[in-house]
């Protein structure tokens, strides 16, 4: 096998027997290795037993077993011989610390495993199964064991003063652990902590934790949450704690409804009082000193039996704890006649109605708006045609004549009022109103003529030339003169 390897490797001669040589040393000591067969870790708990099984494997050499001996290594350098089997002697345990907790499982040479009983944490350590062989000299194998240890875990909050500094306000514990365990706080509440670590002497470690913050009143009955982690436990260890935040009272009066008329008998007063730990007294008072014989006084509670005028003053609640006191005072007032309460409006009710009304308004405004929108769509540009102009040689003709003066018998769009002067000399002509021009032209722009001027030929319309009705006003479908 190792030939082969050698073989397949890429290389110089010289470089491959180096690696032939190589491979043979290695295998030849894992040979020599698993002569004595242990297992290599092995984990317990206090109180409990542990079984470290050894067994020589010659694989049919002819080694001779003299001895075996386990040797125990608490700490490196440190070795100790617990148990010893010789097949004329019989076993021996030197040790002190494991007489009488020690055996072995099996009287035999080649099989000489132990069980250890009622296993402490300080048993940890290494632990070697040693033979004395003819002729190869000595065999061994080492097996760990590893002591764990679940935890103690316990947790409590401490009870402080609300004040202005950072103090410990929880604390959490896991004692006598191993491996070590791990603390964390769930909480909303704001703070932080530290955590300190020590160690025991059997090799169990014991950590523990404080939770701190600037305590308030209002901190006081909040929570949070130690958990615990550790290798040995099944699930992470929790426990939730209320913090205990003392401080002096606060105070209010409640129960005054400025409703106190003569006459009336259920009148109460109450005195609410917000503190840790709670009040210790409640004291009641008027601005004179002392109550009224009207008044009664049970705990926390002041009542009239009957309003008179005795009552109209000021009333004092004074509450006390062993941080502090505090008070507070109410005026009341008599009058003469029950004020008969005015129901006020719903302010659901209100609001629906305003919001109602603007979602109304504001359909309103929209179909508006739509209508109009909608009528200006269907006015469009006027839908009649001007009337085609006139041929050459017909007895009216439209030239196009910008250059040259209006004649006499050309058409001028004029204003009404306007006078207008032939150029030839004649008698100054007057553009009648808007309308009536229309409506003597037939709807077509006024047509100035010397003979209309004159009287002849009155409104004879074959002077007049085609008619332009519906033309709009001020508007031709000729921009330039035309001629008749």
């Amino acid at each position: 096998m190792a030939i082969g390897y050698a073989a397949r490797w890429p290389g110089s001669p010289g470089k491959n027997a180096w690696m032939v040589a190589a491979v043979i040393i290695l295998t030849a000591q894992g040979v020599v290795a698993q002569k004595v067969r242990v297992e290599e870790e092995l984990e317990a708990y206090p109180t409990e037993s542990v079984d470290l099984r050894c067994e020589f494997v010659d694989g049919g050499s002819l080694t001779k077993l003299t001895q075996v001996s386990w040797i125990w290594e608490p700490v490196d350098g440190q070795r100790d011989n617990i148990a010893v089997f010789h097949p004329l002697y019989g076993q021996s345990f030197p040790n002190m610390a494991f007489k009488d907790r020690v055996i072995f499982l099996h009287k035999e040479l080649k099989i000489p495993s132990i069980r250890i009983n009622n296993l402490r944490m300080s048993d940890a350590g290494r632990y070697t199964c040693e033979y004395a062989t003819y002729p190869s000299g000595n065999e061994q194998g080492t097996t760990t064991l590893t002591m764990l240890a679940k935890p103690k875990n316990s947790a409590r909050a401490v009870t402080v003063q609300a004040g202005s500094r950072s103090v410990a306000v929880a604390r959490c514990e896991a004692a006598d652990g191993k491996p070590a365990a791990s603390i964390q706080w769930l909480s909303s509440v704001g703070g932080n902590h530290s955590t300190t670590v020590s160690n025991g002497s059997d090799g169990t470690v014991t950590v523990r934790s404080e939770y701190r913050l600037v305590p308030t009143a209002a901190d006081n009955g909040r929570e949070v949450i130690c958990r615990v982690e550790q290798r040995t436990q099944d699930r992470p260890w929790t426990e939730v704690l209320r913090l205990s935040v003392e401080y002096p009272p606060t105070v209010t009066i409640e129960g005054y409804d400025n409703n106190w008329y003569v006459g009336r008998s259920d009148a109460v007063l109450f005195c609410q009082a917000k503190a840790n730990p709670e009040p210790t007294t409640i004291t009641w008072t008027t601005a004179s000193g002392s109550l009224p014989d009207t008044v009664v006084v049970e705990d926390n509670k002041l009542m009239v039996r009957k309003v008179d005028d005795a009552v109209n003053t000021t009333f004092t609640c004074e509450v006390k704890n062993k941080h502090g006191a505090s008070r507070q005072t109410l005026t009341t007032f008599v009058i003469e006649e029950k004020r008969e309460p005015v129901e006020e409006p719903q302010t659901g009710a209100v609001v629906g109605g305003i919001i109602g009304t603007l979602i109304l308004v504001g359909a309103v405004v929209a179909i508006i708006f739509l209508i109009r929108k909608y009528q200006q769509n269907t006015e469009g540009p006027p839908k009649h045609k001007p009337p085609p102009p006139v041929k050459a040689g017909s007895s009216t003709e439209m030239l196009n004549k910008p250059s040259e003066p209006p004649t006499a018998t050309e058409t001028v769009p004029l204003s009404p009022g306007e006078v207008y002067y032939e150029p030839t000399g004649g008698e100054p002509v007057t553009i009648l109103d808007e309308d009536a021009n229309e409506a003597l032209n037939g709807g077509a722009p006024p047509v100035l003529n010397k003979d209309a001027t004159d009287g002849h030929h009155g409104n004879d319309s074959s002077n007049h030339g085609p008619s332009s009705a519906n033309i709009p006003r001020g508007e031709s479908f000729v921009s330039t003169p035309m001629y008749v």
